[in-house]
C-alpha cells in the first residue's frame, strides 16, 4: 500500500528474450487481459525492464518475472516461486529442454570441441546457465589440471559474447538457443562469418518465477492465464514473433540438472572457465 492509501502496482517483467521487444509489449498485453478477466487486480500496465535482475527477481511485490534456471537453484533458491516455463521453436529446444550452442567463426568450422584448447572463451556470465554452467560441465571432461582455455572473458550478456566471437576477441562462446535463433532472424548482421561447432548438454529452460509473498491462488491464476495465451489463436502472431510453442508447469526438482551440472564440473576438477 502507498502512502496515499494507493494500492501498490504489482511488478511484471519478461526481461530475457528481447530481440523483438514490441512482440514481448504485445505478450504482456494478451496476458493481462487473460489476468483481468480472472480477477487480479494491481496489474501494471506497461513491462518493467530491469538494469539489476537479482534485485528484480526478488521484489516482495514481483508477480511474474523470467529468470535464469542457475540463479533458481543458486541465488534465487527458497527466494521465489516457480509458475512455469515457455517451449521454444529453437532448433535445439525438446518440449522445455534446450541446449546452448557453441559458436565460433567460421574459420573453425572443421574443430572438433578438444581442439579449442588453449583458445579463448568467451562468456556472459558466472551465474549464467546457458553461457557459462551448461559449457562448464560440456568442458570438464576435456580439461587438464583444472585448465582448459587460455582465457576467458565476460561479456555482460550473449549478443556480447557473439560480438567477442566475430571480431576476434574470443573464439568460443556457448549461446543460449533460442536467443541465437532469434539473432539469426532479427539481426542476421550479428551472426555473419559465426557457425555452430557443436551444443552443450540439455537442460530446463528459462523458469517463469513470482515472488515468495504471492498466494498460491495467484500462481494458479498465473498459470492459467499462461496456458490461455500459449493456445489462443489470437496470440498466433504473437507467440511466432517469440517462438513460443507450448507452456508447462514443471517441477521445481527439474531445474536440479542445473546443480548436478556444476557437481559434474567440481567433480572432474574444472572450476571455472578458464
Amino acid at each position: 500500500m502507498q502512502a496515499d492509501g494507493r494500492a501498490t502496482v504489482r511488478l511484471v517483467s519478461l526481461p530475457m528474450y528481447l530481440a523483438n521487444r514490441a512482440a514481448v509489449r504485445m505478450f504482456w498485453e494478451l496476458l493481462r487481459h487473460h489476468l483481468r478477466a480472472q480477477g487480479l487486480d494491481r496489474l501494471p500496465a506497461e513491462l518493467s525492464w530491469p538494469d539489476d535482475y537479482h534485485a528484480h527477481w526478488q521484489t516482495p511485490d514481483l508477480l511474474l518475472s523470467q529468470t535464469c534456471g542457475y540463479p533458481l537453484t543458486h541465488a534465487l533458491a527458497h527466494q521465489v516461486q516457480l509458475v512455469g516455463c515457455f517451449a521454444y521453436r529453437a532448433p535445439q529446444c525438446h518440449g522445455i529442454d534446450c541446449r546452448s550452442v557453441l559458436v565460433a567463426r567460421s574459420e573453425h568450422a572443421h574443430l572438433a570441441l578438444e581442439d579449442f584448447r588453449g583458445l579463448r572463451v568467451a562468456f556472459n556470465a558466472t551465474d549464467s546457465q546457458s553461457g557459462y554452467n551448461a559449457l562448464r560441465a560440456r568442458i570438464a571432461p576435456l580439461a587438464q589440471r583444472g585448465r582448459f582455455f587460455e582465457s576467458a572473458i565476460a561479456t555482460g550478456g550473449h549478443s556480447a559474447s557473439v560480438a567477442a566471437v566475430r571480431e576476434s576477441q574470443a573464439d568460443l562462446a556457448a549461446i543460449d538457443c533460442v536467443t541465437y535463433a532469434a539473432l539469426q532472424r532479427y539481426a542476421p548482421q550479428a551472426t555473419q562469418g559465426l557457425c555452430i561447432v557443436g551444443t552443450t548438454e540439455a537442460y530446463p529452460g528459462l523458469p517463469l518465477v513470482s515472488a515468495l509473498a504471492t498466494p498460491v491462488a495467484e500462481v494458479a491464476l498465473l498459470q492459467q492465464a499462461l496456458r490461455a495465451v500459449v493456445a489462443s489463436a489470437q496470440a498466433a502472431p504473437t507467440l511466432d514473433a517469440l517462438d513460443i510453442v507450448g507452456f508447462e508447469t514443471p517441477a521445481l526438482s527439474t531445474y536440479q540438472r542445473c546443480v548436478e551440472m556444476r557437481a559434474c564440473a567440481e567433480a572432474l576438477g574444472y572450476l571455472a572457465l578458464d
